[in-house]
Parts: C-alpha cells; structure tokens; sequence
C-alpha cells in the first residue's frame, strides 16, 4: 500500500469498496434499479432478465460498490448461496404488486437469513418494495408486515417503497445502505449468539 493510499484513507478520501448481493424474485426490478444507481452515462436503454448474474460496479459518494445481481428465476436461485460469504450488504427487492408471489419472497427470504454464512453476521439488508407505481401494488409498510420484517432483530434493516424504472426511492435507500457499510466492519462482524 503506498503513503497516498494510506494517507487517503486516514483522511477518509478513499472510497471503501463493499459488495452487494442483489436479491429478489423474477421480474421484481433488480437489474432496473442496479441499472438507475449506474451513472447516467453507464446506464443501459434496454433492460432484460438476468440469466445466472452479472456484476455491475458503481461509485457513490463514499463507497465503491460491486454489485451482484443475482437471478431470481427458481432454477438459479440455489446459486445464491455460493456468493453469501463474500457479501457485505444485501439488497432485496419484493414486486409490491406481486401479492400471490409474496409468499415464496418470504420463503426466499427466510432460507436467505438462516443460512450459516449469513446468519451469524450483522450484514445490513436493504430492502426495496417496488414497483411502487402500479396500482395493485401494497405499501411499504404492508410488506414490511408480509415479510414479517419486524422479526430480524439481529441484522441493521430498511424498507423504501421504490419505482425503480422513474428512480424513485432509490437514493434514499442507498443513502441508508452507504451510512451502515460506512459503520460496520467489512466483513460484517459476528453477531454475539
């Protein structure tokens, strides 16, 4: 490491780079909201389903992130997992109005919190309740409740309704995200069982 990089970094000048798993069902508006956090400029006209991932990298004001975007189709699902130990921060998004699949995103969800490599650490997870534009869609509040949200206690979380094709609550969200990896420790310390 050379003086200006440490010297950056005690000064706080240098952009930490954190990882972030992007989680959600199929057609939830992961890779639209990955794509409206991009730069104007990197952003991409045509948005289509992710197959497997892809890996994306964008700047905040403080923060560097790579970003996984994993695809929620059932048949990739299981391909989560290998990417949890390397994970500093979750976004998980939930189509709000989506209200039959709510379910299997709580199911999601749950396998998502008790795996080992995510259950013991204070990862922060951010979760967008999208689509917030649609007329079926539910507040932010009510899938809060349907995900029974209120029941992780040992993990730092957030919901923001969001429209992520307008761009709408997306800010607010990675506001909350970079505050949270700013605090924590890279590799999300162990929770005290």
């Amino acid at each position: 490491m050379g003086l200006l990089d440490r010297l950056s970094g005690l000064l706080g000048l240098r952009k930490k780079e954190v990882h972030v798993l992007c989680l959600g069902l199929d057609n939830s508006g992961k890779t639209t909201i990955i794509n409206k956090l991009k730069p104007s400029n990197a952003q991409s006209q045509d948005i289509v389903p992710t197959i497997g991932f892809s890996i994306e990298k964008f700047k905040s004001s403080s923060l560097s992130f790579t970003v996984f975007d994993m695809s929620g189709q059932g048949r990739y699902r299981n391909l989560w997992e290998h990417y949890y130990k390397d994970g500093q921060a979750i976004i998980f998004v939930i189509d709000s109005s989506d209200k039959l699949r709510m379910v299997v995103a709580k199911e999601e969800l749950d396998t998502l919190l008790n795996h080992p490599d995510i259950k013991h650490r204070r990862i922060p997870i951010l979760f967008f309740a999208n689509k917030m534009d649609l007329r079926d869609s539910v507040t932010s509040v009510k899938v809060s409740q349907l995900l029974c949200l209120e029941n992780i206690k040992d993990k730092p979380w957030h919901i923001c309704a969001s429209d992520a094709i307008k761009g709408e609550g997306l800010q607010e969200g990675v506001a909350w995200l970079q505050e949270k990896t700013v605090q924590s420790d890279p590799s999300c310390e162990d929770v005290k069982r």
